[in-house]
């Protein structure tokens, strides 16, 4: 099942918020949560209680066995204002805000192993070391 929630308007440019979501991507509900309560970015908090109001839309408690299955940074109103400059010229602000979705659902995956290498035969071809190749060792004096 999935759940969504959207936070709309958010006055904060969405390079700034894309940053934080490129963290959640993917993850599980709880690692997502531990990530966001230590991040010392403005978004953090927002994004925070976004995801809590998706897994509350899922009708989860904990959000455990959820993963953050899509999340979108799109761009929204941009404000537009004036600052005065030098010689009664002007120069434009663009206060820029942001829209962000995101999609929480039932994680089906089961976690899997990472494949360990045998140790025997090598794949990498092995490189021979220059220097090694350069000294010859030294005749004997006949």
């Amino acid at each position: 099942m999935d759940a969504t929630a959207k936070l709309t308007n958010y006055r904060q440019s969405p390079r700034k918020v894309r940053l934080v979501a490129d963290l959640m991507r993917g993850k599980s509900v709880p690692t997502a949560l531990a990530i966001l309560s230590a991040l010392p970015k403005r978004a953090a908090l927002p994004m925070e209680k976004l995801l809590r109001s998706a897994i509350a839309n899922a009708q989860a408690g904990n959000g455990e066995g959820f993963i953050i299955s899509k999340i979108e940074v799109n761009q929204g109103l941009v404000l537009k204002r004036f600052m005065p400059r030098a010689r009664g010229s002007a120069a434009p602000i663009r206060k820029k805000s942001c829209h962000v979705n995101i999609t929480v659902s039932q994680s089906t995956k089961a976690l899997k192993a990472p494949k360990v290498r045998s140790a025997g035969k090598s794949k990498k071809a092995v490189a021979k070391d220059p220097v090694k190749e350069t000294i010859k060792e030294p005749v004997a004096a006949q």
